[in-house]
């Protein structure tokens, strides 16, 4: 499976998706080192980054040196200010740009950004043809199969948005008004891969290496995008990109390993973000990452507790130099 957006070839076929308040340039960066194909930023309201917001600036941060980890998800409702956005993204150095028409969270339909789109389709094809137009950088989309089940107009869109240029199409196989419900239907994207010659990315529901290859098979997608299965296991990408080519399940790193990508993460976004708000980021991560080990639950509330970088890190340390004593390795 080789995946082209205009003249970035990936390495790989399976993508980061983009998810608010996770996909931080941090994670991205960790991600990319496991072998993705692709990384995508936070998604970032079209506005906000015209006005230039602190948050907006920092969910838009992108690795410079590689055009993989250079894609940045925009959202809004207005195309002129999509296409202000994403000349600013380019500007700042962005390789590819991603038009959310996906998002079911309220706060965002309720602007008329997200996956409201699908329910305007001459609204949506003015703000892919205008995001086109804008940038020398591919554009690509990601969407749903619909708004609900009466009205599952992927192919629909997926055909407007080949036409306007747009360079790879990701389809979440869910409607928004199934939010996370239900089952992902792997076989419904089926019908954009068939109607359009760009390539075509599966997602949703991908959290196990079998996942992955029975949603390949269903879809007939050129590659997948996985999200919540690399919560706490930002190994799991290159787990899959192994599976889908050899047939081999690899191996969880160690506990030792475990503790390392652990550090080195936390260490990043004490970095990226500063002590204080770094730490707070963290939380949620630290408590992924030690989810299913012994003692986790005591851990994690200790965690949370925790305002100091530096003591946090010494907790982490205990916690985990604990497990390796229990393995002998210590």
């Amino acid at each position: 499976m080789n995946i082209k957006i205009g003249n970035i070839k990936l390495p790989h076929p399976v993508i980061l998706a983009p998810m608010s308040g996770v996909t931080d340039l941090p994670f991205r960066k960790l991600v990319k080192r496991f072998g993705a194909g692709l990384v995508v930023s936070e998604m970032v309201a079209s506005r906000a980054m015209i006005i230039e917001t602190r948050q907006s600036l920092q969910r838009c941060a992108i690795m410079h040196d590689d055009a993989t980890g250079a894609c940045v998800q925009i959202a809004g409702c207005e195309p002129e200010i999509i296409a202000e956005s994403a000349r600013m993204n380019e500007d700042m150095g962005a390789k590819i740009i991603d038009l959310n028409f996906g998002c079911p969270a309220k706060k965002v339909v309720g602007g008329y950004s997200g996956s409201a789109l699908m329910r305007d389709e001459k609204l949506a094809a003015k703000i892919l043809e205008s995001t086109v137009k804008a940038v020398k950088v591919p554009v690509t989309l990601k969407m749903r199969t619909g708004w609900d089940d009466q009205t599952r107009n992927a192919p629909i869109l997926a055909k407007i948005a080949y036409e306007a240029g747009i360079q790879m199409i990701t389809v979440h196989g869910r409607t928004r008004c199934q939010f996370y419900t239900g089952h992902a239907d792997w076989e419904f994207i089926r019908q954009v891969k068939d109607i359009v010659k760009i390539p075509v990315i599966a997602n949703g529901d991908i959290t196990t290496l079998a996942k992955a290859k029975e949603c390949i098979q269903k879809s007939s997608a050129d590659g997948i995008m996985v999200g919540r299965g690399t919560y706490g296991k930002p190994w799991f990408i290159s787990q899959i990109c192994h599976y889908l080519k050899t047939g081999e399940e690899l191996p969880a790193p160690s506990i030792e390993e475990q503790l390392a990508i652990i550090l080195n993460h936390y260490n990043d976004m004490l970095e990226h973000y500063g002590s204080d708000t770094g730490t707070r980021l963290a939380r949620k991560h630290i408590g992924w990452y030690s989810s299913g080990l012994p003692n986790s639950a005591e851990f994690r509330g200790a965690i949370n507790l925790i305002n100091d970088p530096v003591e946090v890190k010494e907790r982490i340390i205990e916690f985990y130099n604990i497990l390796l004593a229990s393995e002998g390795v210590v």
